[in-house]
C-alpha cells in the first residue's frame, strides 16, 4: 500500500468525519446512523444481532487490524518511511455456553503480516522501533485449549502457544486491546532475543517461541489466592522460522524453554476501590548449548585471542515487571478508568552466553489528559539495555591487536518513546509517536535516531 495514501485517508477520517461523530458513550443510543456507527464497539457492528447470539452460545469472533507508517527522519542506517501492518482473526470457544463441560475453552488465533523490515534496513536498532516490524507472512499464531480445575484455582493450558503471551505480560500499561507504545521492548523485554542464534556465530538449536510464533508447549498456572499465583510453562525453545506458514518440528536435539512466574496482584478485580497493582518475578531457563560470547567473537579473527568457539550447558534469565495506577481521577465505578499509571520492569542474564546482560525500562501512561478526551492515553516511556561486557572486551582486544579500531565497542542501547493514542471510535484508534534511539545496535557504530510513525488500529 502506498503510504501517502494510507496517511490521507487516515488523517481524513481522524480529523474530519471523527470528530464530529465520536463520542464516550460506547453504546449506540440514538442519534444519526453514523454516530451510532462510531459508537458501537466494532466497526461491523453486531452483524444483525448474530455476533451477540454466536456470543451468548460461548462462540466469539475478533479480527483486529494494525497498520503503521515508521519514518526514520534523522540519522540511523538510512532515512525514509514504509507502510507496515498486521491482522489478527481469533477465534474463542466456551466449552459451558456450549453446553458442553464447566470451565473448558478453546483459543485459535493466526496473523497476516504485510511490509519490508524497518528497523533492520532504516535504523539499526535492537529494540525494534515498530510493533509490526516483522516478515511478512501469514501464519497459525496459536491454538490451544485451556481448563480450569479444582474451582478455577488450577489452569491447565496446552497447544501451540506463544510465550509473550502468557509471562511477564503487562496487564495495564500496555496490551494488545490497549496499545499505548510502538516499540516492541515495552512488550516483551528485547534482552529476550538473547535465545536467538546470533550474527556470524556457529548455528544452535535454539530460539524465542514469541509473537508471531507459536510452538508446542504447556502452562499451568495456580492461585494460591484472590492476590498470590505462581505459573510455570514448557515450550518447544527451537521454532521453525525457515520460511512462510506454520511448521512444526520436534527433534531430540533441539532445546527446550522453561519460564516459571510468581505474580501479586491487587484491587485488580473489577469495582475494587483501591488502586490497581500487579508485580510479576520470574526466570526462565533453555536447555541447548550456548556459544560463549568472548571466544566466539575473538575466534572470528585468527589473533590468538582465542583457541575457538566454546559452549556452556543451557541458558537463563531473570526478570521483575511492576505496574499500579498511581492515581485515578474518579471512582472505580468511571468506565473510562482515568489516571496515571506508572510501571517500571528489569531482566537480568549472565554475560558470558548472552549478547545483552541487563535491562531497564519505565514509564507512565495518561489516560483522559484532555478534557472531554476521557480515552485518550498519553504514553512517556524509556530504556536501558547493557550489551554484555564480554562482547565489549572482545571487540576492544581485537581492536588492541589490530593496533585500529577494527569495529566499534559495544555498551547500550536505549530509547525514549512518546506517543499520543486517539480513541476515535470503541474500534478505531490512530496514534502519532515520537522516538529518539541512542546507540542503535548497541554501539556508537550508527547515529542516533528519530523515529516518527503514525499507527491505526481497527476491531472489525
Amino acid at each position: 500500500m502506498n503510504p501517502s495514501l494510507s496517511l490521507n485517508f487516515v488523517f481524513f477520517f481522524a480529523f474530519v468525519v471523527a470528530p464530529l461523530c465520536a463520542t464516550e458513550n460506547a453504546e449506540p443510543s440514538g442519534g444519526s446512523p453514523i454516530e451510532r456507527w462510531f459508537m458501537q464497539d466494532y466497526m461491523l457492528g453486531d452483524w444483525g444481532g448474530l455476533r451477540s447470539d454466536l456470543s451468548d452460545h460461548g462462540v466469539d469472533l475478533e479480527f483486529f487490524y494494525v497498520g503503521s507508517v515508521p519514518n526514520n527522519i534523522s540519522g540511523g542506517i538510512r532515512h525514509g518511511a514504509i507502510y507496515q501492518s498486521g491482522m489478527i482473526l481469533a477465534l474463542d470457544l466456551d466449552f459451558e455456553k456450549m453446553g458442553l463441560w464447566k470451565g473448558g475453552s478453546f483459543h485459535a488465533s493466526s496473523v497476516w503480516l504485510n511490509g519490508q523490515p524497518f528497523s533492520d534496513q532504516y535504523v539499526g536498532d535492537l529494540n525494534k522501533t515498530n510493533l509490526v516490524d516483522f516478515p511478512a507472512d501469514f501464519r497459525v499464531w496459536q491454538v490451544y485449549f485451556q481448563q480450569h480445575l479444582l474451582d478455577e484455582k488450577l489452569t491447565l493450558k496446552a497447544g501451540l502457544l506463544s510465550v509473550d503471551r502468557d509471562f511477564i505480560l503487562p496487564e495495564m500499561y500496555n496490551s494488545l486491546a490497549s496499545i499505548n507504545f510502538l516499540n516492541q521492548t515495552f512488550f516483551f523485554p528485547t534482552m529476550a532475543f538473547n535465545l536467538y542464534d546470533q550474527p556470524f556465530f556457529p548455528k544452535g538449536a535454539h530460539s524465542l517461541p514469541s509473537t508471531p510464533y507459536g510452538v508446542p508447549a504447556v502452562v499451568l498456572k495456580w492461585d494460591a489466592s484472590q492476590s498470590l499465583y505462581l505459573k510455570a510453562g514448557v515450550y518447544d525453545g527451537y521454532p521453525d522460522k525457515t520460511g512462510p506458514g506454520t511448521r512444526i518440528q520436534l527433534h531430540s536435539d533441539e532445546g527446550a524453554l522453561f519460564f516459571y512466574e510468581l505474580g501479586w496482584r491487587r484491587n485488580m478485580e473489577q469495582g475494587a476501590k483501591g488502586l490497581p497493582t500487579s508485580v510479576k518475578a520470574g526466570g526462565y531457563y533453555h536447555t541447548d548449548e550456548f556459544y560463549d560470547i568472548y571466544n566466539t567473537i575473538a575466534s572470528l579473527i585468527p589473533l590468538g585471542l582465542s583457541n575457538g568457539p566454546t559452549t556452556h550447558d543451557g541458558n537463563y534469565g531473570l526478570y521483575l515487571l511492576a505496574e499500579r495506577m498511581l492515581w485515578r481521577e474518579q471512582g472505580p465505578d468511571d468506565p473510562a478508568q482515568q489516571g496515571v499509571t506508572g510501571f517500571f520492569r528489569t531482566a537480568w542474564a549472565p554475560r558470558d552466553r548472552n549478547i545483552a546482560e541487563y535491562s531497564i525500562d519505565g514509564g507512565l501512561v495518561f489516560k483522559g489528559l484532555i478534557p472531554g478526551r476521557d480515552y485518550d492515553t498519553l504514553g512517556i516511556a524509556g530504556s536501558y539495555m547493557r550489551m554484555s561486557r564480554d562482547l565489549e572486551r572482545a571487540v576492544e582486544d581485537i581492536n588492541k591487536v589490530l593496533g585500529f579500531q577494527f569495529a566499534e565497542p559495544h555498551d547500550y542501547e536505549a530509547v525514549v518513546e512518546l506517543s499520543y493514542k486517539l480513541q476515535l471510535a470503541a474500534w478505531w484508534t490512530l496514534s502519532p509517536n515520537l522516538q529518539y534511539v541512542m546507540h542503535p545496535g548497541g554501539s556508537g557504530a550508527i547515529p542516533n535516531a528519530w523515529v516518527f510513525a503514525l499507527q491505526t488500529t481497527l476491531r472489525f
